[in-house]
């Protein structure tokens, strides 16, 4: 079994509808990418596939990756050079914390649906939509299998 299905379709594009959405309001990239297992400290490892997404090519330095490993239960939001650059450390903690919440009752679809929209929000601050804005990056969730990392 994949990454890809421990998800049914209807939580697949509920998510991927949430990221459409959010991108609405900001000039700012939102990814999710799910696996199953995660080793090591979730945030070095959002911080390789944030890398490995190329999710550092956009114009403004303005992506954010929402990592999850759904197996292992841990997960992490990760800020590109350009938001890094504007906003305090600390700055994903209540999305995180939502996420967490929703996540302990059992509300997966519906807590990434909410942390996606609640970073839109938050990175619209920062980088309101433009009207000649373009969707630098892709909005479909990416997996990997785990067979390419230990």
């Amino acid at each position: 079994m994949t990454a890809e299905d421990l998800l049914k379709k209807e939580s697949k594009d509920a998510i991927v509808e949430a990221i459409a959405s959010a991108e609405k309001n900001t000039s700012g990239e939102i990814r999710v990418h799910l696996e199953q297992v995660c080793k090591g400290d979730p945030y070095m490892r959002a911080a390789y596939v944030f890398s490995k997404l190329g999710m550092f090519r956009t114009k403004d330095r303005n992506g954010v990756l929402i990592y999850l490993a759904l197996k292992s239960h841990k997960f992490a939001i990760v800020g590109d050079s350009g938001i890094n650059a504007k906003v305090g450390a600390g700055f994903w903690n209540d999305v995180k914390d939502g996420m967490a919440e929703a996540f302990r009752s059992g509300d997966f679809t519906g807590g990434m649906a909410r942390a996606v929209q609640e970073v839109g929000r938050k990175l619209k601050s920062y980088f309101p939509y433009q009207k000649d804005d373009v969707n630098e990056l892709p909005d479909e969730i990416s997996y990997v299998d785990n067979q390419e990392h230990s």
